[in-house]
């Protein structure tokens, strides 16, 4: 088979960019180890109920936002998208006091100076400051040179010492990265413009999706069908053929081998590098660079299933922390859970009951890496006691919270980084990809081009995770096969 582009890995970032030269008359094919495409989208059922595995809700979806512009072009807005609440999208909770979370930046400044009235004018400039950094996206692709597609400044600032200098109140400062479980709070490493932006998009809007993640995959499968292209499950790339001018072909696992004139990698670069054990194009100095980039932490999961009509729906996430020092959690990622992401399903009528109710907090690899070598449901005893262990400490936090929690479940259901990584592919279960550290910004942040002349890389590990970076990253990767695309100007 030929095509004009090969895409290895049918994650969102792999998909996208294959919908994205699919709409501009390529012919292109998307390979996929598994049988399930998706990447941290996929969803899995038990009985009659599904569970969410890293997509849980996104930000900036309202009409004239960011991510609303983009899912416009993919064609995904007519998923069944649920907003949530915009008085209280996000619940933070330090012992016996909540902090909320509101929509709208001056709605959120004037929510959080209820608690802190004497930060007002801090709070409001705060606000003005995500404002600034939110619409800003909308001309990221004026230029698209991908050193400096992002706002080079804020992403050479650390987030830690913006907060130190933006706030007084250390009480303030932790509750405003109170609900950063979705991305890894590490004080010497973490860039400003990661924190910003992400939070900014939340402050936007929010939003989950009812039915699990995996409808988005599948909705882009659909349309990259529907314009003439190809997705393939069950088939892993193992090895690239090469010439004098990059790769000729992809090399499956069953021997077949499938020619084109690009190729994207959707994988770890890691990974990827370990398909190009032979190439002449990798020098030493290349793969030792990418062999030694730090991953961000990982997540331990805890998919409650639970008894029909007992627990009311709560259309907001809660962050629950033991801690008073939610910027310490990275480095004590072996005790026991200081902090706990609760998220709800959303309800499947409108009973106001969930069925589910998902528990994520920080783990490290390092916890389970004795046991990498196995394969899921073939674990050792120890192991299981192990997630059995922590699937109780979750569950002990979660139930302060939620009256009858625990009474309430027939079943869990628990991921760690060792079924992150055999899933998805991400090296050591990593759920942000590649560690950003904004004192060696270029260093961390890579550019969709590889030392192979015609491969290029997609997806979270390049610049900036979650659904709006890694749907931004994917015109970056287009953009160098088909020229500048700008997805804020397109129209229907």
């Amino acid at each position: 088979m030929k095509f004009d582009t090969v895409i290895i890995g049918a994650g969102l970032g792999g998909l996208q960019c294959a919908y994205i030269l699919s709409k501009h008359g390529q012919n292109v094919c998307v390979v996929e180890k598994n049988p399930q495409i998706g990447g941290c989208l996929q969803t899995f059922k038990r009985g009659q109920q599904y569970f969410d595995t890293g997509f849980h809700y996104i930000g900036g979806l309202s009409s004239g936002q960011p991510l609303y512009r983009l899912f416009d072009y993919f064609q995904l807005l007519d998923l069944p998208w649920y907003q949530l609440d915009t008085n209280a999208f996000d619940e933070v909770v330090f012992g016996e006091k909540s902090y909320y979370f509101a929509n709208g930046y001056q709605q959120f400044a004037d929510t959080m100076s209820e608690y802190f009235p004497h930060e007002r004018a801090n709070l409001k400039q705060y606000a003005s400051f995500l404002q600034q950094v939110g619409e800003n996206i909308f001309h990221i692709f004026d230029n698209q040179s991908t050193n400096g597609v992002y706002n080079q400044s804020l992403f050479s600032l650390s987030a830690y010492e913006f907060l130190q200098k933006s706030f007084k109140d250390e009480t303030l400062r932790q509750v405003l990265s109170g609900t950063a479980l979705k991305m890894e709070l590490h004080a010497e490493t973490l860039p400003l413009y990661v924190f910003a932006q992400i939070n900014s998009s939340m402050i936007q809007s929010a939003w989950r999706l009812r039915g699990g993640g995996q409808q988005i995959a599948e909705a882009l499968q659909q349309h990259i069908e529907n314009m003439g292209g190809t997705v393939l499950k069950n088939a892993q790339v193992i090895g690239f053929d090469e010439n004098e001018s990059g790769i000729t072909a992809a090399i499956l696992k069953n021997g077949e081998k499938i020619e084109a004139r690009h190729f994207i990698s959707d994988i770890h670069p890691y990974e990827l590098l370990n398909l190009l054990v032979n190439s002449k194009f990798i020098r030493k100095i290349y793969r030792g660079r990418i062999e030694k980039l730090a991953d961000s932490f990982a997540m331990f999961t805890v998919n409650c299933a639970l008894k029909k009509d007992t627990i009311p729906y709560l259309n907001r996430n809660q962050y629950i922390y033991k801690t008073k020092d939610v910027w310490q959690i990275s480095r004590h990622l072996e005790t026991t859970p200081q902090g706990v992401l609760i998220s709800y399903q959303t309800p499947k009528d409108e009973n106001n009951f969930t069925q589910n109710i998902d528990l994520l907090t920080p783990v490290s690899w390092s916890e389970f890496a004795q046991w990498s070598n196995s394969k899921p449901m073939k674990r050792a005893k120890d192991y299981e006691d192990l997630k059995q262990q922590k699937a109780e400490q979750c569950i002990g936090i979660a139930s302060q919270y939620i009256p009858h929690f625990r009474e309430n479940i027939t079943k869990i259901y628990t991921s760690t980084p060792l079924t992150y990584a055999y899933y998805t592919g991400t090296r050591q279960g990593s759920a942000f990809g590649i560690k950003k550290d904004y004192n060696n910004l270029i260093y961390t942040i890579l550019t969709p081009k590889t030392p192979v002349p015609n491969l290029l890389m997609t997806g979270q590990n390049l610049t900036l995770h979650g659904i709006l970076g890694v749907s931004m990253t994917s015109f970056f990767t287009c953009s160098e096969i088909i020229g500048k695309i700008n997805p804020f100007e397109y129209k229907k």
